[in-house]
């Protein structure tokens, strides 16, 4: 536990990494895009959005309550995920030839982005003004293995979808890749016991 506990980032720091991950991808999408890349990156994002999601809600957002339950931010966060999920099933469910897909999309990144300027706000300095640095790190760890649990079954695939969204930028797709193939060799080691 220590060894991951000291290689481990906080959870608030986790949280805006998983947001500056979903808003670059968003920014690869563009409406001139192919439909094989329009889908992977829709898949990307959605993914990554309902792994985060769970997470919060699992892990950030039942600590939260436990010190502050009547803040803000908070108390809208689940249904703002709720209208998240819906808009991914409606994405996932549409064409991604089809206009409806395009807009679909940018509505979910009007949500994304209205969603993380307030946690990045209010929520996320709030947890670091009344959570102990060691607390946030317990968090951090707990939030490490919950997500390799979820991302492990779709490392595969989560790979490719980034490997074809990310094929018109070449920065970003090298990055996109590093990121993948660091994923799938974690998610692919035997963890030790700690």
């Amino acid at each position: 536990m220590f060894a991951l506990k000291k290689l481990s980032p906080t959870i608030t720091d986790m949280i805006r990494f998983d947001h500056s991950h979903v808003l670059v991808t968003f920014h690869q999408y563009t409406a001139g895009a192919t439909p094989k890349v329009k889908k992977a990156l829709a898949e990307t994002i959605a993914s990554a959005l309902e792994i985060h999601a769970t997470l919060e809600e699992e892990i950030f957002y039942p600590a939260m309550r436990g010190i502050d339950s009547d803040e803000p931010v908070l108390l809208k966060s689940v249904p703002e995920h709720n209208e998240m999920r819906r808009l991914i099933s409606e994405l996932r469910s549409t064409p991604p030839g089809d206009v409806r897909h395009d807009q679909l999309l940018q509505q979910l990144m009007r949500d994304v982005i209205h969603h993380v300027a307030d946690e990045e706000t209010v929520l996320l300095p709030h947890a670091e003004r009344l959570l102990s640095k060691d607390r946030l790190s317990e968090l951090g760890v707990e939030m490490t293995k919950r997500r390799l649990e979820l991302a492990g079954p779709k490392a595969g695939k989560l790979a490719i979808d980034t490997a074809i969204g990310f094929s018109g930028s070449t920065a970003a797709w090298t990055l996109g890749i590093l990121g993948a193939l660091t994923a799938v060799t974690l998610l692919t080691r035997k963890a030790k016991p700690i």
